[in-house]
């Protein structure tokens, strides 16, 4: 699926790129909505949902964001002083802290989840064969 930076794109896939950016703009738009509901920038509510999944190490977060490590240690301390998240010696490596959720954190992750509308109704409003067909295209897209 890979094109010559050249090539000219066809009218579709630019039809079609420019509704994958219209659906990925309504998204983050009600994330950070979802987010100031719980007094949480983007980054936070990003982080927090990835540290309710499993703890990890600030470098690994760091780079699932894609931020400077220095970053990830300013929204873990916020975090961690709301009593949303908390740091942890790695048990692989006791030099390595690993940040982790809470349990008020998976809370709110899970708040912030299910908060999310957007994404849940107008996929409810297609059928399960539909759904599935979708996933099958979103991975196939996600291969490249």
């Amino acid at each position: 699926m890979a094109t010559r930076k050249n090539a000219p794109i066809d009218p579709l896939t630019l039809e079609v790129v420019g509704l994958i950016g219209t659906v990925v703009a309504r998204y983050h738009e009600e994330y950070e909505e979802a987010a100031a509901g719980h007094s949480l920038t983007g980054a936070q509510a990003r982080l927090l949902s990835l540290l309710s999944l499993e703890p990890l190490p600030m470098r690994r977060l760091a780079r699932k964001l894609k931020c400077e490590p220095s970053n990830v240690t300013g929204i873990v301390d916020r975090l961690e002083a709301r009593g949303l998240a908390e740091r942890r010696p790695d048990p692989g490596d006791r030099r390595v802290k690993l940040a982790a959720a809470t349990e008020e954190g998976r809370r709110v992750a899970r708040d912030l989840r299910e908060s999310l509308d957007f994404a849940r109704e107008p996929l409810a409003a297609l059928s399960e064969e539909e759904r599935l067909g979708l996933r099958e295209l979103l991975l196939k897209m996600l291969e490249h």
